[in-house]
């Protein structure tokens, strides 16, 4: 044995063990990236999107038609909160029947169908009637019940056409009738023409516009041939054109697309312009709430129609992409519960309702932006006006019951524990709820198309 200079053995050093490899760092975003994906992959994802958006877009919407409509009401000599206190009223009203709709089952939805198309169609011919009929800003289309409350019996056709409409085409597609082209247009598009001529003999274009969009979701919906689909658009396009070229107000607001001066030519835009105006002064963060300058007179219609330009300036562009993001992601909600079920009602409902709320916000926000014809439509949940809010909650609350009867979400909220109440037996402490676990569960039930 070597003996070292000391006199003393060496010392038998271990052998070094190979370092341990270090743990490759995740990127940050990659796994917000996976985490967000997971969370919106959830069976609840469009339920929660359909029922917070909704409720943040309403309170939104009274705060702003409060802040809108008083410079309004006090030039009409009325107390300023006179609009405020109108609409959440209304909103009570249809906070009701929104949660109502949500917890009603499918089959009642669909009895539900045939008395709403009555009601709306005998309504808005009560309309025409006259010393019944009342009209509003030249539009033939109300019906007072009496002191300051009116109601707008064409909102209500909306509802009726998506209802009598999902319901019809369900039927005749359990029926497998929807192969004949006269069983797909027929009765649905001769009942969508009755209303539009309803609305239309009072002259209100804009919510006939929106009506037109519905049954055109509808038909595409139930897989219309693209000849079919090409030839109902060709017949409505044709008419539209008609009625525009026939009307000088029609040709007017036409004529004030893109317009930058109030006066353009032989066209008034004083209500377009302005409404740019309001919304290239918001800059980034607004003037404050309350602050808005175009509201004092210049923007008529501050608080119904226009009422997302005193947004844009009052909250600039950060309260106008939230307005924007919360529509979009509520037609996301419609478009997933309508894609991930297996009942043809439930599809065409939900279609047919996120048809309705998409397009009247796009209508709406592009005659704002200026992009569109001012069709004198309100932006639906937000702008003032009971006649629209209520229709548009009962609807909200078919997206919110759609969304619970899905198998997925019925089986996460069985499993979804709750919060408050009483304790379990033997005092034991409650576990975390394990999303991949109830995920796992839910699988097995699973039957309406879940991913």
């Amino acid at each position: 044995m070597p003996v070292s200079r000391t006199g003393r053995p060496p010392v038998q050093r271990a052998a070094r063990r190979p370092a341990a490899p270090r743990p490759v760092r995740e990127n940050p975003f990659l796994r917000l990236y996976t985490r967000a994906r997971r969370a919106w992959d959830r069976p609840l994802t469009a339920y929660y999107l359909i029922l917070g958006g909704s409720l943040l877009i309403t309170v939104l919407g009274l705060v702003m038609v409060y802040s809108a409509s008083q410079i309004t009401a006090l030039q009409m000599s009325l107390p300023g909160s006179y609009f405020f206190r109108k609409q959440l009223l209304a909103a009570v009203i249809g906070g009701v029947l929104l949660l109502a709709a949500s917890r009603m089952p499918v089959k009642l939805h669909r009895a539900l169908a045939y008395p709403i198309l009555a009601g709306a169609v005998f309504l808005m011919a009560l309309v025409q009637i006259p010393g019944i009929g009342m009209s509003v800003n030249g539009n033939q289309n109300w019906i007072s019940l009496g002191g300051s409350f009116q109601i707008q019996p064409s909102e209500f056709g909306k509802l009726a056409l998506v209802l009598w409409g999902a319901d019809l085409l369900a039927r005749k597609q359990d029926k497998k009738l929807l192969a004949q082209w006269k069983h797909m247009l027929v009765p649905l598009v001769p009942v969508a023409f009755l209303l539009l001529g309803l609305i239309m003999l009072g002259g209100d274009m804009g919510t006939a516009i929106i009506l037109t969009a519905i049954l055109f979701g509808l038909l595409w919906l139930a897989g219309a041939p693209t000849r079919l689909f090409v030839g109902v658009l060709s017949i409505a396009a044709t008419l539209g054109v008609i009625l525009i070229k026939t009307s000088p107000n029609r040709m007017a607001r036409l004529q004030c697309i893109g317009a930058t001066e109030p006066k353009s030519g032989a066209a008034d835009c004083w209500q377009a312009v302005h409404g740019i105006y309001a919304l290239a002064s918001g800059g980034l963060f607004g003037s404050g709430l309350g602050a808005s300058v175009e509201k004092w007179g210049q923007l008529p219609e501050a608080h119904t129609d226009f009422i997302f330009a005193v947004t844009g300036e009052e909250l600039g562009l950060a309260g106008t992409l939230s307005v924007l993001a919360l529509f979009a992601a509520l037609g996301y909600a419609g478009i997933r519960v309508a894609g991930r079920t297996e009942d043809p009602f439930v599809r065409y409902a939900a279609g047919g309702v996120t048809t309705w709320i998409t397009a009247q916000a796009v209508i709406n926000m592009g005659a704002v932006l200026g992009l569109l014809p001012i069709a004198g439509v309100p932006l639906p949940l937000f702008s003032y006006g009971g006649s629209a809010l209520l229709p548009t909650m009962f609807a909200v609350g078919l997206l919110i019951a759609f969304a619970r009867d899905d198998p997925a979400a019925r089986t996460a909220l069985s499993l979804r524990q709750p919060r408050f109440g009483r304790k379990r037996a033997g005092g034991s402490v409650r576990e975390p709820r394990r999303w991949n676990t109830m995920r796992r569960r839910a699988s097995s039930a699973r039957t309406s198309g879940e991913r």
